[in-house]
């Protein structure tokens, strides 16, 4: 219910005050009661403005992105990997067949599978640019293989198989963030660096006279380089959802091994493999 000033007793005042004066005197009066009418005209407008102002739209707050949070993602991954072989010439195959089984060991393979972890960041926000540090930690079971098992040594006669594989059990992550907000908004740019643990295997064998077989086989930690992108909205004062893509790339896993017989003949076995990872995850953060 809008409320305005009660100019009543203003004018009765004002009525009293005019009977009261020398009747006779009609110019006096008519002065008296012309300023009568303006102080009633004044007090009116006052009131009128005063509601005016209070009734004025009050400005809408902009969301801030600075502060800190801890979430949950989840989402897919896809490890493309290049596998490659090589067999010194030795005692149990000799010319051309290590060539042949280099051959057959080599090529490009990928897989995939679910990916789910958290993370945990900061953000620091100035205007519409909002800069921050996140790492997470997501388990990624992945493993690319292969299996050669159709092939024949030089001779066309002496069957043979090689094969790879290389796993991952997990991706983590430390990247700086670059983004711009627009109000609830946030799209932003990432990259930093990029941490996992593999399993490489190389395997071989064949029907020779005698048989050989052999492996190379090597297990270790990398550290490669990550770079993305995102899109975030603030659906709460304190939650997020964000939609995010990450490519990581890291370096070549090199594993040494040999090919024996019963014989005693003896080839050095070399396998090796880089390891490529992309990701696209959903995730949810609360915020601090």
């Amino acid at each position: 219910m809008r409320k305005f000033l009660n100019v009543d007793p203003i004018r009765d005042v004002i009525d009293k005050s005019c009977r009261s004066s020398n009747r006779a005197n009609s110019g006096d009066g008519l002065w008296q009661r012309l300023l009568a009418a303006a102080v009633l005209a004044f007090v009116a407008t006052g009131a009128s403005a005063a509601d005016i102002a209070v009734k004025a739209p009050q400005p809408t707050t902009t969301y801030q992105w600075s502060g800190c949070y801890a979430g949950l993602n989840f989402g897919g991954g896809a490890s493309g990997t290049n596998f490659n072989s090589a067999v010194d010439p030795g005692t149990h195959l000799s010319a051309p067949d290590p060539d042949v089984v280099a051959g057959s060991g080599s090529g490009g393979h990928s897989s995939d599978g679910p990916l789910a972890g958290g993370q945990v960041g900061c953000n620091m926000q100035s205007g519409l640019l909002v800069v921050g540090l996140e790492g997470d930690f997501d388990y990624f079971h992945s493993n690319p293989f292969f299996s050669n098992n159709s092939n024949t040594l030089s001779d066309g006669v002496t069957p043979f198989t090689i094969g790879q594989s290389f796993t991952t059990n997990y991706l983590a992550t430390i990247r700086p963030r670059l983004g711009i907000a627009a109000d609830r908004d946030l799209a932003y740019l990432t990259a930093g660096v990029a941490f996992t643990r593999v399993s490489y295997l190389e395997s071989y064998s064949d029907g020779g006279a005698p048989p050989g077989s052999g492996s190379a086989a090597a297990s270790k930690s990398l550290v490669g380089w990550v770079a993305g992108a995102g899109w975030e909205r603030a659906i709460a004062d304190h939650w997020t959802f964000r939609a995010e893509y990450l490519y990581a790339s890291f370096p070549t896993v090199n594993a040494l091994g040999a090919i024996t017989d019963a014989g005693g003949g003896v080839n050095t076995l070399h396998g090796s493999s880089d390891l490529a990872i992309q990701v696209l995850r959903a995730g949810v953060n609360y915020k601090f």
